[in-house]
């Protein structure tokens, strides 16, 4: 793969539940620079920025004592299409530019990073993987991914409320496909033959 920088850009995603969250810290232990718009996302709503947007929209109910409820918001905001559009049409343009800013960074390194690699739950489903040099889905069985998502007090069905492709469409769409259902350490060694394919 011939990419300008000579860092790869990389798109991980995956269905819930099956370790996209792992999958990035071996990828960082194997030489990546890593990042996840879900953290991105998380730092935000810790800011004055998107606090001030949500609270303009609906009020001070979303952020009692100056801090935002995310429950609060998600239930405004997936209760009415419009209202969802609108607060992604809000946060997506502040997590670009500040995935822009670790992307310059990350390629100004020295060493280089082998791959830069940005965690997107919903890579496909925004029609996001055209901003990527290569995707990789993280797949796992569904017993696994509903034993994962209930430790964590959610539940696969919610995937499917939320409008999420399949894994196995993931899959289908994605340039790399790796499967954690094993060890972390297998795991990693997938990901490292995805990393050394990359360097091609």
């Amino acid at each position: 793969m011939q990419v300008e920088s000579g860092v790869p850009l990389i798109g991980l995603t995956g269905g819930m539940g099956a370790g996209k969250s792992t999958a990035l810290k071996a990828l960082e232990r194997l030489g990546a620079a890593v990042q996840s718009t879900d953290a991105v996302v998380h730092e935000l709503y810790e800011g004055a920025k998107l606090r001030d947007a949500v609270v303009a929209r609906w009020g001070q109910a979303v952020a009692p004592q100056g801090k935002v409820d995310r429950g609060a918001v998600a239930e405004r905001a997936f209760a009415d299409e419009a209202e969802r559009a609108w607060l992604e049409g809000t946060i997506w343009p502040m997590v670009g530019e500040r995935i822009a800013t670790w992307l310059a960074q990350a390629r100004a390194v020295e060493p280089a990073p082998r791959a830069a690699v940005i965690e997107v739950p919903l890579l496909f489903e925004a029609g996001m993987e055209g901003s990527y040099d290569a995707t990789i889905a993280v797949l796992a069985s569904e017993e696994l991914r509903g034993e994962r998502a209930a430790g964590r007090g959610h539940a696969l069905g919610r995937e499917r409320d939320a409008r999420q492709l399949s894994q196995e469409e993931k899959g289908r769409r994605a340039t790399y496909v790796v499967r954690n259902d094993g060890s972390v350490q297998e795991l990693e060694r997938e990901l490292s033959d995805v990393l050394d394919k990359l360097g091609r």
